[in-house]
């Protein structure tokens, strides 16, 4: 009987001393497509929230002063991708709010180039109107118009001016996306992201960043659909990037 008992206490403090498992979480792994949507070129990186992460690198000194490009500034910090993000005057100071790291730099901008803002804090990562921003998260980004919210195009937006534009997306849960288009309005890219016709992807909110000759776009190689660089010989160096790290 005592072997008995003391066979037992050793099995249940075995049992008892046995570390909780880790949660897997199922999230797909980053991919770049191209997509054609009436008659825009669409270039997207997809990912989700819970497995990797954007980050803003910002330049203090200025457009180009530490990276030429967005592989320049995504190989800097082993990124897996890049984009150009925020607008910047002719002096180079960014056009409304940047936070890097923590690091706070311009003002709040009341233009439509600033009704919109990225940001991730305490978990979470949202794009909502400048109304709605009390500008105080460790990541942050502040530009626009808005293209798309609670998954409809956004009306009043310019129909005439065609250029390479540079957005953010979200489906409103996990997923994720940063793009490259083709010349395009406003408008036509607006009503083309509401129709949801990006495979695998439910388009909810859309945040316009620089585009034009700041558009540039870059895909490692580690990357399913990579390598990918889209930067004209004749575009401007930007102010900052947003480049895609795993958490």
């Amino acid at each position: 009987m005592k072997q008995f008992l003391f066979s037992l206490f050793i099995s249940c403090t075995a049992f008892a001393a046995d570390p909780p498992r880790a949660i897997v979480v199922d999230a797909a792994k980053p991919s770049y497509s191209s997509n054609v949507v009436n008659g825009i070129t669409i270039q997207c990186i997809t990912f989700d929230f819970r497995s990797h992460c954007l980050r803003i690198l910002d330049q203090p000194n200025g457009p180009g002063s530490q990276w030429a490009t967005s592989q320049a500034a995504a190989q800097s910090v082993n990124a897996l991708a890049a984009i150009n993000a925020g607008f910047f005057t002719p002096q180079g100071s960014p056009l409304g709010v940047v936070i890097a790291n923590g690091k706070k730099v311009g003002g709040n901008n009341p233009s439509s180039l600033g009704s919109a803002v990225w940001y991730e804090a305490n978990g979470r990562s949202s794009i909502i109107r400048r109304e709605k921003c009390n500008f105080n998260a460790p990541h942050l980004l502040q530009a626009g118009p808005l293209l798309t919210e609670n998954a409809k195009a956004i009306g009043g937006l310019d129909n005439v001016k065609t250029s390479a534009r540079v957005f953010i997306a979200w489906d409103g849960g996990t997923k994720w996306m940063i793009a490259r288009t083709s010349p395009c309005s406003l408008q036509n890219l607006s009503q083309s992201l509401a129709q949801n016709a990006i495979k695998g992807f439910t388009v909810k909110t859309t945040m316009n960043l620089d585009g034009g000759r700041s558009a540039d776009l870059y895909v490692s190689n580690q990357i399913a659909g990579g390598p990918v660089i889209n930067r004209p010989l004749w575009n401007n160096p930007v102010r900052n990037f947003l480049v895609l790290q795993a958490r």
